[in-house]
């Protein structure tokens, strides 16, 4: 049977985190596979109720739906008066008792910490209620620069994009990379995004003409992780000093350009690891790492785990790529 994923709608719903939600798991994806994710929605109080933009939606089902479901979203939450209601946190509880994955966006998170389901765990929710969360229940480790976090039964997104990020991992582990890449290639976003909030946090607006001074420079690099690439080489290639292509590189990518270079190539290898049979030496020769010994390195630095041990969580979701094959492709000069 496909799996079931239902989300939870209340009256003052998120809006757009209902629908990231609805987008990704609603719609059918025949070219995709047959047993795709079924969806459904169910209410806290069935009937009419009204989202946070105003819209007026009418949901039938009530609580007792989240029996049947494999995955449970909520999607967001508007902090009404008188906490989360004592039937959601049961049903919730019941759910995850039975095996189900539970997962928030954004601010639903606090809702999962009325459940308890978070005690003790580590968990993402919007910048800018981290402190809340934390407060509510000091024993939940809150990441406040992750853009999710995966806990195996219980996921957690930061802000409300943030949720498309968390969606796209978990078809990535139910069905693998390539599936994930087809459908964010469908929403027109990243299959997978570096780096936390902090690049979102604070960020000053880059004049137009820098980010097109720039841009070209970020496409060029990507096409090219493979070669060796400096400071000086990188300015020149946009005609700044060092100096000053340091300064709008950070304000551009919130990043120096040597850590963005690296998360780039460790990017790139993740896809290699997920989709290919390539050797690891092949992989780092490709993302232009040096050695399979700094892949390894930057491995257990960055994810807190082995490139092999990372593939192994993707074999046969999906790849249908031989080694040789994707050898002569991709290693062809």
């Amino acid at each position: 049977m496909r799996p079931l994923v239902m989300a939870v709608a209340y009256d003052g719903l998120a809006t757009f985190e209902f629908a990231i939600v609805a987008e990704i798991f609603g719609i059918p994806r025949p070219e995709l596979m047959p047993d795709w994710y079924r969806f459904a929605v169910c209410a806290i109080e069935p009937g009419s109720m009204r989202t946070s933009s105003g819209l007026t939606i009418t949901v039938e089902t009530g609580l007792e739906a989240l029996r049947e479901a494999h995955t449970i979203i909520v999607p967001g939450w508007s902090f009404p008066a008188g906490g989360v209601p004592a039937a959601l946190v049961r049903a919730l509880r019941e759910a995850h008792q039975g095996g189900a994955r539970i997962v928030s966006i954004c601010t639903g998170a606090f809702v999962l910490a009325a459940a308890g389901l978070l005690s003790g765990r580590e968990a993402a929710t919007h910048w800018q209620h981290t402190a809340a969360l934390a407060a509510q229940d000091p024993s939940i480790r809150v990441l406040s620069d992750v853009l999710y976090s995966d806990e195996g039964s219980i996921l957690t997104s930061a802000g409300s994009a943030a949720g498309i990020d968390l969606c796209l991992h978990m078809i990535r582990a139910d069905y693998g990379a390539d599936h994930a890449s087809q459908v964010a290639r469908r929403l027109v976003v990243p299959p997978h995004r570096e780096g936390g909030q902090a690049q979102i946090i604070g960020r000053p607006i880059l004049e137009l003409r820098e980010g097109a001074r720039l841009s070209p420079l970020l496409d060029h690099l990507r096409r090219r992780l493979d070669a060796e690439h400096s400071i000086a080489s990188m300015a020149a290639h946009v005609g700044m000093s060092p100096r000053t292509f340091i300064r709008r590189f950070k304000t551009l990518t919130g990043s120096t350009p040597v850590d963005w270079l690296l998360s780039e190539r460790l990017s790139r290898a993740r896809e290699l690891l997920e989709t290919t049979v390539l050797s690891l030496e092949q992989i780092t020769f490709l993302c232009g790492l040096g050695s399979v010994v700094n892949l390894r390195h930057h491995f257990r630095q960055r994810m807190e785990t082995t490139p092999s041990a990372y593939r192994a969580r993707f074999e046969g979701k999906g790849s249908s790529f031989s080694e040789e094959k994707e050898a002569k492709k991709l290693l062809a000069v």
